[in-house]
């Protein structure tokens, strides 16, 4: 490990002389990638620098509790050294996490998918809770918001509603989020009284960009059609609305939110190449399937991974039975406790497979 770090120490060093000699200036495609390259390894490279410090004042305590007898003085350095110990085994650990396989889509913007499942109209206002849950994390972070397909009914339900998170890292926060969230309350629609079990899939995709999807435009079939639902005066009046069928695989995409047929065949596309980009990552991972199946699961859209139990306000997640008693909080965006959870079984799960390896 430690050879790799003294590489990535040496490599950064480079990589700033670079930058700072004026000719770079002259390359600007060089000196965006190196910017780049320099802010993937500052992290890793301030962590080691800390080791190296800490382990520094371990060897001057250690040398002073052989060359000093004035007690006083041994006693500060005893808790120098005992403090330093302690500081050390956490930066090791800090390390090995930093060393990990980066996945190559944690920092792109996603689009979501999330559809009414089991339970009708219940399912289908579940559906636009978690659709709402999701934009006030994105507030939260301060990620920009793009409706892409809203398909309601008529209740204040949602069927279907694809939206894009755009926001640096939003794929690495929200890649966990795919699958079956399950809720158990009582319908306003319920007369006796009774909890009822709804269900909503969830779907976390990484934006793709046409150099990660190589997509022939004549594979595709394009229909227009009126939109439904609200949109002002363009609802029912012109054929604005986009439907996509990419003729290889079956995919169908519909899209009506934007008035401009143009913007909505856009954003048809745009969603295409996301679901060919995953079908792709599926493909290449099916190989490693048992593998993956950690903690956090596989990420199937198939499995249940979440319940939000509303009478007892209490959030329960599956792959690594954490639960969280404070319902209101989750529901109005307050993710991160569950995301900061996730991310470190899925870590531990892949430093336990590294050693195995080992």
């Amino acid at each position: 490990m430690f050879d790799k770090l003294e590489d990535l120490l040496i490599k950064y060093k480079e990589i700033e002389d670079e930058m700072l000699n004026p000719g770079i200036m002259n390359d600007q495609n060089r000196y965006t990638k190196l910017r780049k390259e320099h802010a993937d390894l500052t992290d890793i490279v301030e962590k080691y620098r800390e080791y190296k410090a800490t382990q520094t004042n371990i060897e001057e305590s250690l040398a002073m509790l052989e060359e000093e007898s004035d007690e006083e003085i041994r006693e500060l350095a005893k808790e120098e050294l005992t403090m330093s110990k302690q500081q050390i085994v956490k930066i090791e650990e800090d390390l090995k996490i930093l060393l990990l396989p980066k996945d190559p889509n944690d920092d792109k913007n996603v689009i979501v998918e999330i559809r009414g499942g089991a339970g009708g109209d219940e399912a289908a206002l579940f559906a636009a809770e978690l659709y709402r849950m999701y934009v006030r994390y994105a507030e939260r972070k301060r990620w920009k918001i793009d409706m892409m397909n809203l398909n309601e009914n008529g209740i204040g339900g949602f069927k279907e509603v694809i939206f894009m998170i755009n926001g640096k890292g939003a794929y690495s926060k929200l890649k966990y989020e795919s699958g079956v969230h399950r809720v158990q309350r009582i319908p306003v629609t319920e007369s006796g009284g009774r909890i009822h079990t709804s269900t909503a899939t969830v779907a976390i995709m990484p934006e793709a960009e046409e150099v990660d999807v190589e997509l022939d435009l004549s594979e595709c079939k394009f229909d227009v059609f009126r939109a439904s639902g609200n949109g002002g005066q363009c609802v029912n009046t012109t054929d604005s609305a986009v439907r996509l069928t990419h003729i290889p695989t079956g995919i169908v995409i519909s899209c009506q939110d934007e008035k401009s047929q143009l913007k909505n065949k856009e954003k048809a596309i745009k969603i295409l190449r996301s679901r060919l980009y995953e079908l792709e990552m599926e493909k290449a991972q099916s190989a490693e399937a048992q593998a993956r199946k950690s903690q956090i699961g596989t990420g199937d859209r198939s499995e249940k991974i979440r319940t939000y139990n509303f009478p007892q306000g209490r959030v329960t997640d599956h792959r690594i039975k954490l639960t969280i008693h404070q319902l209101d909080a989750v529901m109005d965006g307050d993710l991160q406790e569950i995301i900061d959870s996730l991310t470190a079984a899925d870590q531990a799960a892949k430093l336990s497979k590294m050693q195995e390896e080992a």
